[in-house]
């Protein structure tokens, strides 16, 4: 049986329990697979089509478009390649939740970029976690020292 790629990527999209969004040179959402869907509560029929402000806190939006719009004017990222990031987004309900995620730029044969495609993962609970044993540091209260006398 012969390898069909194609069928792969689809499948491999499709399935992802991570959020895979591509959207095009203008910030457009044109895919939107059932992974987007569970953690931000949109449908694609919702999202497809829409700006990807739907999932960006208001007061990030400004700094988000000035980051997206230098990468599809020059193609050139702020951050190396493959590096994972981590911000604050919005869910369909309003709740506020933090992502990890990695972007892949897709460029034309002329090399003009076309599209951006991101993988989001839901790291709400882990960075809560963190800030919770972070508090409790500053606090004193995470000294794991044993005293014995």
């Amino acid at each position: 049986m012969e390898f069909d790629f194609a069928q792969f990527c689809v499948g491999l999209v499709t399935a992802m329990a991570d959020a895979v969004i591509f959207t095009d040179g203008q910030g457009t959402i044109r895919v939107w697979n059932g992974g987007a869907q569970h953690i931000f509560g949109f449908s694609a029929e919702e999202a497809v089509g829409a700006s990807l402000d739907l999932i960006i806190p208001e007061k990030l939006r400004a700094r988000h478009w000035a980051g997206f719009d230098h990468m599809v004017q020059t193609g050139e990222r702020r951050y190396p390649d493959g590096a994972v990031l981590a911000v604050p987004a919005m869910r369909k309900d309003g709740v506020r939740i933090s992502v990890e995620f990695t972007v892949v730029p897709f460029y034309n044969e002329d090399h003009v970029l076309t599209g951006i495609a991101a993988v989001l993962r839901d790291v709400t609970r882990q960075f809560q976690e963190l800030q919770a044993l972070r508090r409790r540091v500053a606090q004193g209260q995470g000294d794991c020292r044993h005293h014995n006398s």
